[in-house]
């Protein structure tokens, strides 16, 4: 299926997050996130979209099994390009490895509360990572890592609506507490409906509070 240029959007999407281990079974994280357009309509362009801030509490069920509830907000009044958003998310992960390689599983529940309607999503997520210089990632070492997810989206007011996102990233263990990495996502938007393009650079900073 050929995409073209008028149905393309180039969007950039830079993150700041901080993680912080309450306890061995108790985890804290809090970001905020910048999107904007960097490419639309067939034309280069810097247009801001949104920031968002959100934080999730998450629960060590054990050393594979996690649960999580997170509280998002998003704003887009600022910028004239939407709806303001409160999302409460349940988040349930699954994590293995083998021979150095990390699999995991994540199932996600949200409900999008926007001034006009109320949207639940599901979202099942498949991803790998791996570091690039031996089975451990150790200090100033990069790493790969990469994921599929599938969204349906149901509410009153619209149709279900399905959604494919596929992603992949290089990342950077700089010290013992920060991590940096970017890379690439395509998103397959509404495609049982009519379907859009959009790719993300994505970029992001984490820092480790002990």
């Amino acid at each position: 299926m050929a995409i073209t240029q008028e149905k393309l959007n180039t969007l950039g999407e830079s993150a700041y997050a901080i993680n912080h281990n309450v306890s061995k079974k108790y985890s804290i994280n809090l970001a905020f996130r910048s999107r904007y357009f960097l490419y639309r309509n067939a034309t280069v362009q810097y247009q801001q979209q949104q920031v968002d801030l959100y934080h999730f509490s998450t629960f060590n069920l054990d050393y594979s099994h996690k649960l999580s509830l997170g509280v998002y907000y998003r704003n887009r009044d600022w910028y004239n390009s939407g709806s303001n958003e409160l999302r409460i998310t349940q988040q349930f992960n699954y994590t293995k490895q083998f021979l150095g390689v990390r699999y995991g599983h994540r199932l996600r529940a949200e409900q999008r509360i926007l001034e006009t309607r109320t949207i639940f999503r599901q979202r099942y997520r498949f991803a790998v990572d791996f570091p690039l210089n031996g089975e451990k990632l150790d200090i100033g070492e990069a790493y790969f890592m990469a994921n599929t997810e599938n969204l349906l989206s149901l509410s009153k007011l619209n149709k279900p609506e399905a959604d494919l996102r596929f992603s992949a990233h290089i990342g950077w263990q700089i010290t013992q507490n920060l991590k940096l990495q970017t890379g690439l996502e395509h998103r397959l938007e509404a495609f049982n409906i009519k379907a859009k393009h959009n790719v993300f650079l994505m970029t992001s900073a984490t820092f480790k509070i002990k």
